[in-house]
């Protein structure tokens, strides 16, 4: 089959979506990503892929301008001629939809999580909700990664219950991200955040923890890692990060494709994110056997068992969040290296990355040999 993968960053299948596409192409399809080109695109033609660049303004909310995005979708699914499309993030779903549909093309989607569209104003709410319904509403098939983003989904009207299918978010590569001890202390207690700098992941509350941590015990070392000038509209400035790093508060890492040697070196992986499908960063740190903090929020309460592979806290509450450092930081070295051995089992026995790749084989099984006009 002609199979077309298309999101809003190449970067995001390269990361996330790569053991799929290994997967789609060992099985002899012809794999097609379509995304605005960046330094992933090379890397994912050479695992079999063809990369197509898709123009779109990641950020912009204007009607023309997204109306013109359908346009764009309908050409490129036009001259590629899918058998089937799989679709990650918002625009992608809801405009990609409006374009598969005008030309019967089976349209998989697949709601990765909510985003700021649904954690803004009322109105950016009401749009949302009329986007999702117009663009995705008679979809026979929907993943979702959580089962709080697929009540909520039921509840405020935007898709049925009978469309949505539970994911365990990307999965994750048991063998590639292997378990490992937690290191030696030393003295110190590193946590770490991964994340792009945005608001949205919690970022400022992590700050504001840190430093307060810092005050009274400074053997804690926060770091943070992931880039900086995301295209997001709420994004956090280099200026804006300066002063935390100016008094010690925390260490900025930069970037990097490989997290697993940071993971390995930290004692503990945060993440205080106001909403998420499934977070990605917690994943990978609990495969690898390192306890996690997050927010008690839909998507991220669903990668931790509170209390023993990891510490829920409150949402938007950098106080309470530094009360969770400080009660990881009490705890002993093998209470901590026990939590991190149950956040292993827990991704053994949930978050496989075949669980994700079987399910996808069977709904485009499904999609291909019953097509639904939308």
């Amino acid at each position: 089959m002609r199979i077309c993968l298309t999101v809003n960053a190449a970067w995001n299948i390269w990361n996330f979506r790569r053991p799929l596409v290994q997967a789609l192409v060992a099985d002899g399809h012809d794999v097609t990503v379509l995304a605005p080109r960046d330094d992933t695109a090379g890397k994912l033609e050479g695992i079999g892929a063809t990369f197509v660049d898709l123009a779109m303004d990641v950020r912009g909310l204007g009607l023309a301008q997204n109306l013109g995005l359908v346009g764009n979708f309908r050409r490129h699914f036009s001259a590629l001629q899918p058998d089937v499309v799989l679709s990650y993030t918002i625009k992608n779903n809801i405009f990609g939809a409006m374009a598969a549909r005008k030309l019967h093309i089976p349209f998989l989607p697949n709601v990765t999580g909510l985003g700021t569209i649904f954690l803004g104003s009322k109105p950016m709410f009401m749009a949302g909700k009329a986007l999702y319904r117009h663009g995705m509403g008679k979809l026979p098939i929907i993943f979702v990664q959580n089962e709080d983003d697929r009540n909520f989904l039921i509840a405020n009207g935007l898709l049925r219950d009978e469309q949505m299918r539970l994911l365990p978010g990307s999965g994750i590569d048991l063998t590639k991200f292997a378990a490992s001890p937690l290191p030696d202390e030393g003295g110190n207690l590193s946590f770490l955040m991964i994340s792009r700098l945005i608001r949205d992941k919690g970022t400022m509350e992590y700050l504001e923890a840190a430093r307060a941590v810092r005050q009274t015990s400074p053997h804690c070392r926060f770091q943070l890692l992931g880039p900086l000038g995301a295209a997001n509209r709420t994004v956090i400035s280099e200026a804006e990060l300066q002063p935390y790093l100016d008094d010690g508060s925390v260490e900025y890492l930069g970037s990097t494709d490989d997290v697993r040697p940071f993971v390995e070196a930290a004692h503990c992986v945060v993440l205080p994110s106001y909403r998420e499908g499934a977070p990605r960063s917690l994943i990978e740190a609990a495969a690898m056997g390192r306890p996690v903090i997050t927010t008690n929020v839909p998507g991220c309460r669903a990668v931790v068992d509170d209390g023993k592979s990891g510490l829920l806290c409150e949402v938007r509450s950098a106080l309470d969040l530094a009360e969770s450092f400080r009660r990881f930081a009490a705890l002993s070295p093998s209470e901590r290296q026990a939590m991190g051995e149950a956040g292993r089992v827990k991704m053994e026995a949930e978050y496989n990355v075949a669980i994700v790749i079987d399910r996808y084989r069977q709904a485009i099984a499904e999609l291909v040999s019953h097509p639904h006009s939308a």
